[in-house]
């Protein structure tokens, strides 16, 4: 008789299948290889990542640019490059894209590739495909990304105002992302990009100093973590608006699960993410990915989702000559 499977590799396998089933399925528009042969002699995916190193090299930041680009992108109307929008009322200027950077690494690799095979590449795919690139280059998954999206024409700021805050609960996160097909095990795998995350000290003023007005610091931060934020990060009365990371210091620049164990030790640095570890409908999945190596997988898949939000293809939108502007 063979031994009985335990509950958690039962559940590793049914949770694989469903991020697999549910990834494939939604990139049915899309292809692997897609620019293959179409950009002359030149690799389309070679210059994008040759030019995802060069800037690693200097900039260990722009994984976490990247990543966040590539949400507040794609969870608008999808992943059409409309936030790269120049303009007086585009997604840009909404301020839930404030502190969004990687806007001119994007065009240059741009101009690379309109220098390369003009009118060929998207702005979209240029966001994915480096975004990919950057993940496996910072201990992350490598991972295939199928491209073929087409640029948006349209970008208005209020269509930033569904993307959530960092003090959103978790019902109501649970209840957008599910709005965008996403479902509740997709939100706490993605929010895992915020291993590489930072954030600033007037984001959590309140949770450290006066959490609901009490005037005492949030409770379900860890005191001793708290006490170190506002000795070393955030003190009272400082005269700049410092970082904080949201991911231990040893792993700030590592893609990796680092990010879970911090909110099991009661170190999250967001609201949003200690409450991802406290609400019941979440903790199980905090405890999973903190505990298992399963975290590399399923982000890919998870980002691959992401990534095949609402996508323009065939005649759809257009292939910007510039990504700031419609052509």
């Amino acid at each position: 008789m063979r031994p009985a499977r335990s509950s958690a590799a039962l559940l590793a396998s049914a949770l694989v299948a469903v991020v697999l089933a549910s990834a494939v399925g939604c990139r049915a528009q899309l292809a692997n290889n897609y620019y293959a042969g179409k950009c002359g002699n030149a690799s389309v995916e070679t210059i994008i990542q040759d030019a995802v190193k060069a800037r690693l090299a200097w900039d260990k930041r722009m994984v976490a640019g990247l990543l966040h680009l590539l949400f507040h992108d794609c969870f608008v109307t999808g992943c059409d490059a409309s936030l790269l929008l120049d303009g007086p009322n585009t997604e840009k200027t909404a301020p839930q894209n404030n502190g969004i950077f990687g806007y001119d690494f994007v065009d240059d690799v741009k101009r690379t590739l309109e220098n390369a095979c003009p009118g060929v590449v998207s702005c979209a795919d240029i966001i994915v495909a480096a975004t990919r690139d950057a993940v496996g280059m910072c201990g992350g998954p490598s991972y295939q990304v199928q491209l073929g999206r087409r640029d948006g024409m349209v970008s208005q700021a209020s269509m930033a105002s569904i993307l959530p805050g960092p003090n959103i609960d978790i019902p109501t996160a649970i209840s957008l992302f599910s709005t965008k097909g996403l479902n509740s095990f997709d939100m706490a795998i993605l929010m895992g990009a915020h291993t590489v995350g930072v954030t600033h000290c007037s984001v959590i003023h309140d949770r450290l100093f006066n959490f609901n007005g009490t005037g005492k610091p949030d409770p379900s931060m860890d005191p001793l973590y708290v006490w170190i934020l506002i000795t070393f990060a955030c003190p009272k009365g400082q005269p700049f608006d410092n970082i904080v990371y949201l991911d231990d210091p040893s792993s700030i620049l590592l893609v990796d699960k680092s990010y879970y164990a911090q909110i099991m030790k009661r170190h999250g640095v967001l609201s949003v993410d200690q409450a991802l570890g406290d609400n019941s409908a979440t903790a199980w999945m905090v405890n999973f990915l903190a505990t298992t190596d399963f975290f590399p997988s399923m982000f890919s898949y998870a980002l691959n989702k992401l990534a095949a939000l609402d996508v323009l293809t065939g005649t759809d939108g257009e292939i910007r000559k510039n990504c700031r502007r419609t052509n």
